[in-house]
């Protein structure tokens, strides 16, 4: 019993010594701090970015001459292009009436020679429709013949009057270029009277004219019968036409029709539709003319 009592005494002694001097294992973790940023270092950074910048500005001429180079890639023509038809498109489809102001511009523009609407506005939208951009404004101008020419040459005559009227009081410039509208009467066939549509396009500059005619729409013999008798007999514009229009002898048969776009009443078509299909093909021809454009490459 003895022996075991030491036996165990040794032992606790001995695992005391052993675990008195084994070394105590310890975890070190080493962290290593961001080193501080250099002003000086980060200064000339920016020195050498702004350098190259600048290199890069100056070989394209500066800031105008690289944006004149983007302007003038055809990738980024062609995105403008889309970006700004695309904007087009969506103020027009919410107001449709924006759409001849977004057409204003471009190099064609004309002068008409009446203040009426119904001329100005419809040869307005004609060019813009072949043109795509132009620029047509109304000015109001006295024709110096009968209020209703009768017969193709005084319809020519009226037209180039004001024409004549808007260059002489100084109301645009000699080379600006003119459109003028004239309606008048005409028997075609004996007792057979129709009313046309003369326009007439003048450009000094590219010394273009052109002459062209609305399509005819029929007068009934009772209203011309009805302006010849209110027509004084010593009238001193009878040589070109009668003192009273259709649309006022018209209108004195119908009091709810407009005098001056008795068309839509009697046919259910607008004298500005009518003025419109004629000016789109006046339109045409007038492109084709230009100096700069080739008619081959218009076909």
């Amino acid at each position: 019993m003895m022996e075991e009592v030491a036996h165990h005494e040794v032992s606790t002694e001995v695992s005391e010594k052993t675990n008195a001097t084994a070394p105590t294992p310890t975890i070190t973790t080493s962290t290593t701090a961001a080193p501080l940023p250099n002003p000086q270092l980060q200064a000339a950074g920016e020195s050498i970015e702004m350098s190259i910048v600048e290199d890069g500005l100056k070989s394209q001429g500066g800031v105008w001459g690289w944006i004149k180079s983007a302007s003038s890639n055809q990738f980024v023509q062609k995105v403008m292009e889309k970006t700004k038809t695309g904007v087009d498109k969506m103020i027009t489809t919410l107001d449709p009436g924006m759409t001849p102001y977004m057409r204003e511009g471009g190099d064609i523009n004309f002068v008409v020679a009446s203040d009426k609407e119904v001329k100005w506005a419809a040869v307005r939208d004609a060019f813009q429709s072949v043109f795509g951009t132009a620029t047509v404004t109304g000015i109001a101008a006295q024709s110096n013949i009968a209020p209703q020419p009768v017969g193709y040459t005084a319809g020519l005559k009226g037209c180039q009057e004001r024409i004549k009227y808007l260059r002489k009081a100084g109301l645009i410039d000699e080379n600006q270029p003119c459109i003028a509208v004239e309606n008048f009467i005409v028997e075609q066939i004996p007792d057979h009277w129709f009313d046309i549509g003369c326009i007439l396009l003048d450009d000094p500059v590219h010394n273009i004219t052109f002459e062209l005619f609305t399509l005819s729409v029929p007068v009934d013999p009772d209203v011309i019968n009805g302006i010849k008798q209110d027509t004084p007999a010593d009238y001193d514009r009878r040589w070109s036409g009668m003192a009273v229009t259709i649309g006022e002898a018209i209108q004195k048969r119908h009091s709810w029709i407009d005098p001056s776009d008795w068309h839509r009443a009697l046919t259910g078509r607008s004298r500005r539709d009518i003025i419109y299909s004629a000016s789109l093909s006046l339109a045409e021809l007038y492109r084709r003319k230009l100096p700069e454009k080739n008619l081959e490459q218009n076909i």
